[in-house]
């Protein structure tokens, strides 16, 4: 009992810090697609992948950094937990500078692969110069959080996250509602926000009195790289969807037109948050699974991860009876046409039917990164984008804009059946070792 009240003190905080940034994401569509229509809401879905990405930067490396913090001081070794933590700031601050600069150096080539063309490249453009000036704020902003979790600030995480939420509302509703910004001031207020989010976590470590070191300048690169080899899987993990909205655009682009894209962008949206809450069930469970891991403490481990696959199963099954229900206000609530307002609701159940499978990969690949099982990880995030590309070159052909549709769920499904034989893999191992004992 004790043992599931400390899982939800973790989780809890972590699923609503989650669908905060999932409501996040949705904003700027809200103000964006209510001022612009389906054209503000097809540039702010092809543009929305570079932020997605940057932000994604910042959750791999923060919580690739924050699981060996958190392992290190299961086995007491302060000077690492500082090393590393410290180490992991200097890589997000170096990487936010490159960042900024290829965004600038390649904004046009970049936005015409995403597949903007004519008004949508101009106005999304106006959209990502401003991303690009605050990257940095933005990488740091989800890098810092998982170390704040990890440090037991999970309540103070969600509030940090509440907060540059808030920011983000009230900016959007100034910005481009009433100073008539547009694009540039939708994309401003995100920035901002992101900024609230990250001075809350300075003041968080500042409080906690956090001691910060560098690593020694020769061990640097080494550091680096075990850094990023963790880090690729939650990057993923938080990317994945991201890639999905870059396939889907191009190919409904290619087999429709820019109505399918805004249709998507109103599913993508919605359905983003189941993802994010699922996310939230998954890292929230992580510093627990990877202190019961640092400590040797298998049965605790495998305790942690039962709950976690208990409770985003309930999630998953609450969400999609809820987007359901309310599939035909969907369209509406973005300031869709009409005819895509009903194309929302035809096509939303396709997207809500393979959740069940998501959500147990979502927890399985948590909990494989979380132990520092990178290979396995990978396989888990890059699997779903992977197939999910091969139909999509081979459906359509078939099915026309109904392939490009399917390409999603049943790529779902395939990931799902992956993550349950690299589970019963590792299972195995477990009981081998066991019997080795």
């Amino acid at each position: 009992m004790n043992n599931r009240k400390t899982f939800f003190k973790f989780v809890i905080p972590s699923v609503l810090a989650f669908a905060l940034s999932g409501v996040y994401t949705i904003v700027d569509g809200f103000f964006i697609g209510q001022s612009l229509g389906d054209i503000g809401l097809a540039s702010i879905v092809l543009g929305y992948p570079i932020t997605a990405i940057i932000q994604a930067l910042g959750t791999g490396l923060g919580m690739s950094g924050a699981i060996r913090f958190t392992i290190m001081k299961a086995q007491g070794s302060e000077k690492e937990q500082q090393s590393c933590f410290g180490g992991t700031t200097l890589l997000m601050f170096l990487l936010g500078g490159l960042i900024t600069a290829l965004l600038f150096i390649f904004l046009y080539p970049l936005l015409h692969l995403l597949g903007a063309e004519g008004k949508i490249l101009t106005i999304t453009a106006e959209y990502i110069r401003v991303i690009a000036v605050g990257t940095l704020l933005q990488l740091l902003a989800t890098g810092l959080v998982p170390f704040i979790r990890n440090m037991g600030g999970s309540t103070f995480a969600m509030i940090a996250m509440i907060a540059g939420f808030l920011t983000n509302i009230c900016l959007d509703y100034f910005f481009v509602w009433i100073f008539d910004w547009g694009m540039a001031g939708a994309a401003l207020a995100t920035v901002i926000g992101q900024a609230v989010t990250m001075l809350a976590a300075v003041l968080f470590f500042i409080r906690k009195k956090a001691a910060f070191h560098l690593p020694q300048f020769a061990a640097i690169p080494a550091f680096f790289c075990s850094i990023c080899k963790v880090a690729v899987a939650p990057f993923g993990l938080t990317i994945s969807p991201t890639i999905t909205i870059i396939l889907m655009n191009r190919f409904l682009l290619m087999h429709g037109n820019e109505q399918a894209v805004a249709v998507y962008s109103c599913i993508s949206y919605v359905v983003s948050i189941v993802y994010l809450l699922l996310q939230g069930v998954g890292d929230g469970s992580q510093p627990l699974i990877s202190k019961y891991y640092g400590k040797g403490n298998i049965r605790e481990m495998v305790n942690i991860r039962r709950f976690a696959y208990e409770t985003a199963f309930v999630i998953t099954i609450v969400c999609m009876a809820g987007l359901f229900v309310v599939r035909g206000s969907v369209g509406v609530l973005f300031g869709a046409s009409s005819d895509a307002c009903r194309e929302v609701a035809d096509y939303l159940p396709v997207f809500l039917a393979p959740l069940l499978f998501l959500s147990y990969v979502r927890v399985t690949t948590s909990y494989f990164y979380a132990t520092e099982k990178a290979i396995l990880s990978y396989f888990l995030v890059f699997a779903e984008p992977l197939f999910e590309f091969i139909l999509l070159l081979f459906l359509p052909l078939m099915l026309n804009l109904l392939g490009v549709w399917l390409a999603v769920p049943i790529s779902q499904a395939i990931a799902c059946l992956i993550a349950v034989c690299a589970q019963c893999a590792v299972e195995h191992k477990l009981v081998l070792n066991k019997g080795g004992e």
